[in-house]
């Protein structure tokens, strides 16, 4: 069975208390839009009959049939002969986000990328070592396209400090976390193939996953994390081939996954007979909870195919990710590599092996600005937008906030006048879904982030944006001096 159905108990527990005032069947239609809009409801999914969704509300069929005719007219069901509605987006909900705009002016405040600063004294003497080392390499071709024995090394010692034994040939070193899930797509899938992703998700995951014909099955998180009894339907109602997810400290959300969770996960998805994908690129940005242990320490027999990176911990400047699997699923994703690139660069290589050898001297100083930053970003937010709802996360890099109506279009081109720079909710989903989000990293200086949240006041509050320029060109002089 492929077409995913959504349960009356399952609908009537995410509608919470919706009765409003008004007639029953127009707040129950326009419950189950916030629901879809907000990537709650997974889109192509069936509804429940009218039947069964009037005996789980305590309502008359009429009412439910009315509702579901409103969803119908409003563009957010679609009714075939036969069969139940079908849960879609109307065309003008699923237009496209507007583009990042380039980076050209150095004052805009960045809150469209969730990524540090280089840690400057470690990575001077990073590369230092580097090129101390590079002299014995220098014999070679240099091309590694499973990564250098001392890479591979460190990066395997890592794994086994945090509680998750790994040998080196279970390694492949990539350019980033980003080519990592490109190489496990094009080798591990084909088109067609079905891939449950945790809603939202990383965006260029779900481009990835686009661009090779897979067919995405969207989960929704709920402000409280993952919804394990949504899950095992979706995985058992589809069974799909591959299942990517971001456990640890979940790049838009910040959820973590509990131990209970990730067992339970495991199990389901063996059942399934699917490919495990594990994102640990933000595991070790843990910020008031002890770093998470490998996911795949749940269960060393299960065929967890797990990504990391030293882009969030370290620099993204660096390029360098891994790829930790078993050691058959290593050996095929080496040889797929070799037919798109022959390795990465051996100097970052070297550079990556000395900072991983000690990753606590910049991973502690790291986690102790990100929590202060994190604190000082909510603080702002909490003080100029009282109406705007997210939680605190424990880890990662950024708040995902709801606000009360969607961001519009307009208020996203006029953002770089404002001197900002933001990401739609839109992009870490389904086209439509999450326009009333916006993700705010916490990477950028305290005092950055307090200035960013009075552009963001006076953007959305309505304000000048001559007030924002006469603001970045004095601090463009008072810089230059």
């Amino acid at each position: 069975m492929t077409q995913r159905k959504i349960s009356p108990a399952t609908l009537t527990h995410l509608l919470g208390r919706w009765p409003g005032r008004g007639a029953a069947y127009l707040n129950l239609a326009r419950g189950i839009q916030q629901l879809i809009l907000d990537g709650r409801l997974p889109l192509a999914a069936q509804l429940p009959s009218e039947r069964a969704l009037a005996d789980a509300l305590g309502l008359s069929r009429n009412t439910i049939k009315a509702s579901y005719d409103v969803l119908r007219d409003d563009g957010f069901v679609q009714v075939r002969p036969g069969t139940r509605g079908v849960i879609t987006l109307p065309p003008t909900a699923s237009t496209p986000g507007v583009p990042l705009p380039p980076l050209t002016h150095p004052h805009l405040i960045d809150f469209a990328v969730a990524a540090l600063p280089a840690p400057e004294g470690l990575i001077h003497q990073a590369f230092a070592h580097a090129l101390t080392a590079l002299p014995a390499y220098l014999p070679t071709h240099g091309y590694t396209p499973l990564g250098l024995p001392a890479l591979r090394e460190a990066v395997a010692a890592r794994y086994a400090a945090r509680g998750l034994p790994t040998s080196p040939d279970q390694i492949v070193v990539t350019f980033g976390a980003q080519h990592a899930f490109s190489l496990i797509v094009r080798t591990l899938t084909r088109p067609g193939d079905r891939v449950l992703v945790d809603q939202p998700t990383y965006p260029h995951a779900l481009s990835t996953l686009r661009e090779s014909a897979c067919r995405v099955i969207p989960v929704a998180l709920t402000p409280e994390g993952w919804d394990l009894p949504g899950f095992e339907a979706a995985a058992r109602q589809t069974s799909p081939h591959l299942a990517y997810l971001i456990p640890d400290f979940h790049n838009p959300t910040g959820h973590l996954m509990p131990d209970g969770v990730r067992k339970q996960v495991m199990r389901v998805l063996r059942d399934t007979r699917s490919v495990i994908v594990i994102d640990e690129t933000l595991a070790e940005l843990a910020l008031d909870v002890p770093p998470p242990v490998p996911f795949a320490s749940h269960d060393r027999q299960a065929a967890v195919v797990s990504i990391g990176s030293m882009s969030k911990s370290f620099w993204g400047g660096l390029r360098l990710g891994w790829i930790r699997a078993p050691r058959d699923v290593a050996e095929r994703l080496a040889a797929a590599r070799s037919a798109m690139d022959l390795g990465t660069p051996v100097v970052e290589q070297l550079a990556s092996a000395w900072l991983l050898q000690d990753p606590e001297q910049a991973l502690q100083p790291r986690r102790d600005q990100l929590r202060q930053q994190r604190d000082v970003l909510a603080t702002q937010l909490r003080d100029h937008f009282p109406e705007w709802t997210f939680r605190v996360p424990e880890g990662g890099l950024s708040l995902w906030v709801t606000l009360p109506q969607a961001v519009g279009p307009s208020v996203l081109a006029q953002a770089p006048r404002f001197g900002l720079r933001l990401t739609a909710g839109e992009r870490f989903g389904q086209a439509g879904v999450f326009a009333r989000q916006l993700r705010l990293p916490f990477a950028r200086p305290a005092d950055e982030l307090q200035e960013g949240v009075s552009r963001l006041a006076r953007l959305f509050r309505g304000g000048s944006a001559q007030e924002t320029r006469a603001h970045t060109s004095q601090s463009a002089a008072h810089e230059d001096v």
